[in-house]
């Protein structure tokens, strides 16, 4: 590993779903985007649902959603760790979007306030999913 690229590990309950060499990493932390480079100071944050941008040595991107969780990073590594990945290419809008409106009627359903903070929190995820699916279509769609 030379000191121009980070080791870059994202990791979901279920599996690795990147581990390699990358020049940049840029993720959704808690308080706005966060762009990590080689050298980057140590960091532990939590992260919010969206979409971890891996540039990688040859400048090509790898996309993957997450569902929130927590990046940590050094130097020279970055590790993001979540319940939910999912890389970009797998993702179906037209899924996540069902899935919001199932939501969106267990939100007017919802009668105490741990509920509705519940279905609030999985319409945030769903709706920050639909949007990383759609962001990856329209990429993938002008590069052919």
């Amino acid at each position: 590993m030379s000191t121009q690229t980070l080791h870059v590990d994202v990791v979901s309950q279920e599996e690795s779903i990147y581990s390699g060499a990358a020049k940049m990493v840029v993720l959704p932390g808690e308080s706005g985007e966060l762009g990590i480079l080689p050298g980057h100071t140590p960091l532990i944050s939590r992260i919010r649902p969206g979409q971890v941008k891996i540039v990688l040595e040859n400048g090509t991107e790898e996309h993957v959603f997450v569902a929130g969780g927590l990046l940590e990073v050094q130097p020279y590594a970055v590790t993001v760790l979540s319940d939910t990945a999912i890389r970009a290419a797998d993702l179906d809008e037209a899924k996540a979007l069902a899935a919001r409106e199932k939501a969106e009627e267990s939100r007017r359903n919802a009668k105490t306030p741990e509920e509705i903070a519940v279905v609030e929190a999985e319409l945030a995820m769903l709706a920050a999913q639909a949007n990383v699916a759609r962001r990856y279509a329209e990429k993938s769609k002008n590069r052919h």
